[in-house]
């Protein structure tokens, strides 16, 4: 809402994935963030607005360390 009490629609964006996120890790964010999943001719996109992207991509790149950490941890 601006200063003249008129609300705004916030824009929503695309975020294409990062590489290796797997479907868990994909349906965890689609339903713990409000984002949705769309496919693209480039592959597949999370759509939202720009801080609810922000914690999704937060999330996806925390479970990927973590899951990185468990194959480290296995040589």
């Amino acid at each position: 809402m601006d200063n003249d009490g008129i609300e705004f629609e916030e824009q929503e964006y695309e975020m294409k994935l990062p590489n290796g996120v797997g479907e868990k890790m994909l349906a965890d964010a689609i339903s713990n963030y409000n984002v949705k999943l769309k496919h693209t001719n480039f592959g597949p996109v999370l759509v939202g607005k720009i801080h609810d992207l922000e914690d999704a991509k937060d999330f996806l790149i925390k479970s990927l360390n973590e899951m990185f950490k468990k194959f480290e941890n296995k040589k």
